[in-house]
């Protein structure tokens, strides 16, 4: 069974890293502890691994997408110390709510939307229906959801404020207390459709 087509979506803040609100700076990205080693293992497994983020910053005009990209790099920076990588990092710069051109539009990678998601599904050849999205916020519960993915609520972040809301509209798959956690938990149930997969293949 390949798993060339299986996904794990990753939001950044309060997720891989610590919640620091419109994180600028490379240099106050802190990955939160188990972060590389989950993604070094999902990278082992042969499991796509993305980040999806709203960067609403750049609306509001209290950051640049240069800035993002370089607090990317740090990122990746950080992951490729541990030997983990990420195969494709995708950001929402919009928000309707905001005047700076040109990111005052409606759009539809803004989490909950799933733009994010299905420009990986269609760039990377993923079945949404057999991935799965990690994230501290009911937005990103809701995006895996309304791409039929399964979802992993982290208490890091702002997991713990949006636990009961998420739960109840029904948006999640399981609640993990970090990033590691939530991983095993996917490790897990790839595992078994491996299993189950070479069970029903098995002659008799």
């Amino acid at each position: 069974m390949t798993l060339s087509d299986v996904g794990v979506f990753f939001d950044r803040d309060g997720t891989i890293n610590t919640e620091v609100d419109f994180l600028r700076d490379p240099e106050d990205l802190e990955l939160i502890p188990g972060a590389a080693l989950a993604i070094r293992e999902a990278n082992t497994l042969g499991v796509k691994v993305f980040v999806i983020t709203n960067q609403s910053g750049i609306a509001r005009g209290f950051l640049t997408e240069q800035d993002v990209e370089r607090v990317h790099s740090r990122l990746e920076e950080l992951l490729a110390r541990q030997g983990a990588h990420i195969d494709q990092i995708y950001y929402c710069p919009h928000h309707t709510e905001f005047v700076i051109p040109p990111y005052n539009v409606r759009c539809d990678c803004r989490k909950p939307n799933t733009g994010m998601l299905k420009q990986a599904a269609e760039q990377f050849k993923i079945d949404l229906s057999k991935s799965f999205v990690v994230g501290d916020r009911l937005v990103d519960m809701q995006a895996g959801k309304n791409a039929g993915c399964q979802t992993v609520l982290v208490l890091t972040g702002y997991g713990e404020s949006e636990k009961e809301e998420s739960l109840a509209q029904s948006a999640v798959t399981h609640v993990a207390p970090d990033i590691h956690h939530a991983w095993t938990f996917i490790r897990r149930r790839i595992e078994d459709r491996i299993e189950v997969k070479t069970h029903a293949g098995v002659q008799h």
